[in-house]
């Protein structure tokens, strides 16, 4: 019960960092034509991939997956309010906030002894690596920003 109830934890995570990098790449494409979108687009489909990961393994443990990112999807609501008022930096610090969050939460999970072996290797070979790229494509972006 307890594998299954962290695994449905980080779904939802990873289902609102779809959510959000949906409405930042469509916000971009708006603002910008295609440039940053094309940098963020690898991004949105990792985070689809851990969705489709953590699903697989919650159904394979006799568990429900859960269908949406429950109305706190912190990253959601920092990238839709203020993020798209103050502009690309702005969405782009936030959704890197968002990354950085993640990955402590892999890191945290990592400790907890009652996981199991599946979950340990899912996050220690795909979810947490991914997570860490991501903060350093955001680094990237955010230095071609400030220069």
């Amino acid at each position: 019960m307890h594998n299954i109830e962290t695994l449905n934890k980080f779904l939802k995570d990873e289902l609102s960092a779809t959510e959000t990098y949906q409405q930042a790449l469509d916000k971009l494409q708006e603002d910008a034509g295609l440039g940053e979108s094309q940098d963020l687009m690898p991004i949105y489909e990792d985070h689809k991939e851990a969705v489709s990961s953590l699903q697989a393994l919650i159904i394979r443990l006799g568990g429900t997956p859960c269908e949406d990112s429950g109305a706190w999807g912190t990253w959601a609501k920092i990238v839709q309010g203020g993020a798209n008022l103050l502009g690309k930096e702005a969405a782009l610090k936030s959704l890197q906030e968002g990354e950085k969050s993640g990955a402590e939460a892999y890191e945290e999970a990592l400790q907890d002894t009652e996981l199991s072996l599946d979950i340990i290797s899912l996050i220690e070979t795909t979810l947490l690596p991914a997570q860490q790229a991501h903060i350093l494509s955001l680094d990237r972006l955010l230095g071609a920003e400030i220069d």
